[in-house]
């Protein structure tokens, strides 16, 4: 069994005209949300041990959040970046075995997407949105649509 955390990005700031999707930085609301949700996780013993983020600076920023509260490093993975839901699949049937508890960090509508291919239900990501989903596989590599299993959607 495996646990897998599809994670969205925290709010980002629109702020700043002419700069570019792949850097926009989190807003002030992100800023708060990100580290609150990374103690929830936390305070709820999820046993996080392996984070890979898009390598957009909203997704980074978010990411160090939770890597920071659980003392580990953030794996950039560029294809996470607007990645479609089966992308994020393969990309998670990719993890390393060590891993048991891992979270995917990217974008919506992405991740919603992901969620709804891996567990067969639909939900809504607002920003900062965690979806736990049980994975009742052994080996990450036989992650396919339809293993998983809805626990809950974490929202700040």
């Amino acid at each position: 069994m495996k646990t897998l955390l599809l994670a969205r990005h925290a709010k980002s700031d629109w702020g700043f005209p002419g700069l570019a999707d792949h850097d926009r930085p989190l807003n002030a609301r992100g800023r708060r949300d990100a580290p609150a949700m990374a103690q929830r996780l936390v305070d709820d013993e999820l046993g996080l041990d392996r984070i890979v983020s898009s390598s957009a600076a909203r997704a980074q920023s978010t990411a160090g959040e939770y890597a920071a509260a659980f003392g580990l490093a953030v794996v950039e993975e560029e294809l996470l970046y607007a990645a479609s839901a089966r992308a994020i699949l393969a990309i998670a049937a990719a993890l390393p075995e060590d891993s048991s508890v891992a979270m995917l960090v990217g974008h919506n509508p992405g991740m919603s997407d992901a969620v709804a291919e891996l567990t067969g239900q639909f939900v809504q990501m607002p920003t900062c949105a965690i979806a736990e989903c049980a994975v009742d596989i052994g080996s990450w590599d036989e992650l396919i649509e339809g293993t998983g299993r809805l626990l809950r959607i974490h929202t700040p």
